[in-house]
């Protein structure tokens, strides 16, 4: 599988769009099948997060603890969750390994669809028409986003030079969202959480295609194995934003913002800084530009009326799904 992987990578090298870069024939179902993971691991963490919640006594909207963090590594679901999420994060791997960023990386809006369905299926809460078009702003964007980079999206080597920017703007980034998180963190809401996650994980991607780029060259140098350590940095810190988010906001409100500002993240570094839009005539710049746009206000709009947020907030008097105000699928992992 690894022999592979590698053979297609090394055709897909310089290549110039989807007719000519043999990569993205499996790269692009790769990213399909991780948003299928995605969607399922979301779906359970967050059980298993709020059952935590109810177990502990307390919210974890400010920031989980310690003894959230630890109860959770009891919780089968949030485990199965888990377990989900790295089958996901192996397909989006392999997909970066073969295909470009840019390309690859958006495809996870998939998953929002599959979350809302299994959201609205566990909670009872059927999306409105105001949230399944917020959630059409987000797709819809994402989708025409890929559709013009799958034509215009291309592979360059890296130099040191931009390694070494990406790591520093990561850096800078790291300490300001440290900083405004122990501002805010008494008040921040699900926006918050899942924005900051969102654009840590776009780094995680954009790091991933560094040191999986670095490697298929042989390249086992410092650069690569500081590029790996920020990666795992960059990973640790939007995986506690993600599962804090999980106790403000519903997770198909926190795909939602993943798979927007994620790949908007991503595609910035990838075409700004790794040269992969070097070739994107001015058409394609304003069509991202204008669709990036929708599917970030579908985020803003999702988040305001989604109608979990709204009955947990106790403006609509919305009814449940199973027996009690608090209670799931009998059949989910507990």
């Amino acid at each position: 599988m690894t022999w592979g992987l590698h053979a297609v990578a090394s055709a897909a090298v310089e290549s110039t769009n989807v007719f000519d870069n043999p990569g993205l024939l499996l790269g692009i179902p790769l990213a399909v099948a991780g948003a299928v993971f995605m969607s399922l691991g979301a779906q359970y963490q967050s059980r298993g997060v709020r059952k935590v919640e109810r177990l502990a006594g307390g919210s974890g909207a400010g920031g989980l603890g310690v003894s959230h963090l630890v109860r959770l590594l009891r919780r089968p679901s949030w485990i199965l969750g888990t377990l989900l999420m790295g089958a996901a994060i192996v397909c989006q791997l392999s997909a970066l390994a073969i295909a470009p960023l840019i390309v690859v990386q958006p495809l996870g809006a998939i998953s929002l669809v599959i979350t809302t369905l299994l959201n609205a299926q566990a909670t009872g809460h059927t999306p409105t028409r105001q949230s399944v078009t917020a959630i059409g702003m987000c797709v819809g964007g994402i989708f025409v986003f890929v559709i013009v980079a799958a034509f215009v999206a291309i592979e360059k080597p890296l130099d040191q030079v931009q390694i070494l920017t990406l790591l520093v703007i990561l850096l800078v980034v790291l300490l300001v969202m440290g900083a405004v998180w122990l501002f805010v963190r008494a008040r921040a809401g699900a926006l918050f959480y899942i924005s900051s996650a969102g654009i840590l994980y776009g780094f995680v991607a954009t790091l991933a295609k560094v040191v999986i780029k670095r490697i298929q060259q042989g390249d086992f140098g410092a650069l690569t194995i500081a590029s790996g350590i920020a990666l795992l940095a960059a990973a640790a810190a939007g995986a506690y934003f993600v599962q804090t988010a999980y106790s403000s906001g519903p997770p198909d409100l926190v795909i939602a913002g993943l798979t927007v500002i994620d790949p908007i993240v991503a595609v910035l570094i990838g075409a700004l800084l790794l040269d992969e839009a070097a070739s994107a005539p001015a058409w394609a710049i304003v069509v991202w530009i204008l669709v990036g746009a929708v599917a970030a206000v579908g985020v803003v709009w999702l988040a305001r009326s989604h109608p979990q947020v709204i009955h947990e907030s106790q403006e609509l008097p919305i009814t449940r799904g199973g027996s009690g105000p608090d209670s799931g699928p009998a059949d989910e992992p507990r």
